[in-house]
């Protein structure tokens, strides 16, 4: 006998062909919402509105930012620290981080004296990311500026041309150029606030004809150029005036009248030299008490310019009594109040200029011409 197959199914074609119609109305519905999402107005970008020439302000501050910013570096400062247990060597870097320029094509570049200090090693990055060892060659804590200089640059670097500080006028528009936070190359801008004022610097001593700016001037921006609006420098851009640290709208900048006249003594010299009346002064306390304003002569050198000009000094009698010199009260016009003021006045002149000094004797008071020293 032959064996029994089991009975074949024919497949059910109404079924095959119903999910077929499913699904290509299926896909239908999907086709036509994925174009309608396409088309839909919220996925297609807008149309470009022509912007038209940049206004005549912005033309400038672009022009003054790349014209200046080749010339203005990044300032990282090291301490050396040695491993307790071994005798390896390392280069750690330390908060004074800051901004300088160029300042000659002999590779002198120009910072605050604060963003340097106590550094053991110095290191500058120029504007095309290039790090070089820099060699501090001049100091001037009482303007708190700095002279560093890159070997083997000379002619390779572009110096900044240099503008003036005594004619500024409040509302003059500024430009500040640095390194804030550690961000390279970043351009702020402003206006002159206020002119004549009056800061202190780490050795505490009185800095002059400070200008006032509302440019933002943030930690690492020391040390920067403040530039007017033909891109002249007109500032070296030193501390801001904020409880927080940060900006806060009163920045200010050493004027550039003060720092081309130290910049050239410290590559000269690397100190601010001043030039001397040749005299000694008594603590400022002894005329305070005695409620005089001035300065107290307490020696007078023998061959100095107040020796030859007359001035006395302090001495004793033969029984004791102490017999007070001349006080200085002005020197070229300008009031004298303190040993700060005095020092302020003679570094606006040079070793041989003469000076008048208004001076009190006793009950009465005189002009003598000083020749400095």
């Amino acid at each position: 006998m032959q064996p029994i197959s089991p009975p074949r199914r024919e497949p059910n074609r109404r079924l095959f062909w119903l999910v077929v119609i499913l699904a290509g109305l299926a896909g239908g519905m999907l086709y036509r919402q994925v174009s309608d999402f396409l088309r839909s107005p919220s996925v297609v970008p807008r149309a470009i509105t022509p912007r038209g020439n940049l206004a005549d302000e912005e033309k400038t501050t672009i022009a003054i930012f790349k014209g200046a910013s080749p010339s203005v570096v990044y300032i990282t400062t090291l301490a050396v620290r040695r491993e307790q247990f071994g005798f390896d060597v390392q280069d750690v870097p330390q908060k004074g981080t800051g901004s300088g320029f160029v300042w000659d094509d002999r590779g002198h570049i120009v910072t605050n004296f604060h963003v340097i200090m106590d550094a053991q090693k110095v290191r500058v990055m120029t504007s095309d990311h290039r790090t070089w060892d820099a060699e501090v060659v001049g100091i001037a804590p009482d303007k708190d500026l700095a002279v560093l200089q890159i070997r083997g640059l000379t002619g390779r670097l572009r110096p900044l041309p240099l503008g003036t500080s005594h004619d500024l006028q409040v509302g003059q528009r500024v430009f500040a150029i640095g390194n804030p936070f550690g961000l390279d190359q970043t351009l702020t801008t402003g206006v002159v606030s206020a002119l004549g004022r009056t800061i202190r610097s780490v050795s505490q001593r009185k800095i002059e004809d400070v200008i006032q700016t509302d440019a933002a001037i943030n930690p690492g921006n020391s040390g920067g150029p403040l530039l007017d609006s033909a891109g002249r420098l007109i500032g070296v851009n030193t501390m801001i005036a904020s409880p927080s640290g940060s900006s806060a709208g009163v920045g200010f900048a050493v004027p550039v009248d003060t720092v081309n006249r130290v910049v050239p003594e410290l590559i000269a010299y690397g100190r601010l030299v001043r030039p001397r009346l040749g005299i000694s002064l008594a603590p400022e306390h002894v005329l305070q008490e005695m409620g005089i304003a001035g300065v107290l002569i307490l020696n007078v050198e023998e061959g100095s310019g107040a020796a030859g000009a007359g001035l006395q000094g302090t001495n004793r009698t033969p029984d004791g009594q102490i017999v007070f010199g001349d006080v200085i009260q002005s020197v070229g016009g300008k009031s004298i109040e303190s040993a700060d003021d005095l020092l302020g006045v003679l570094e606006k002149h040079k070793a041989g200029d003469v000076v008048e000094v208004g001076v009190l004797r006793g009950d009465r008071k005189m002009t003598v011409r000083v020749r400095l020293q």
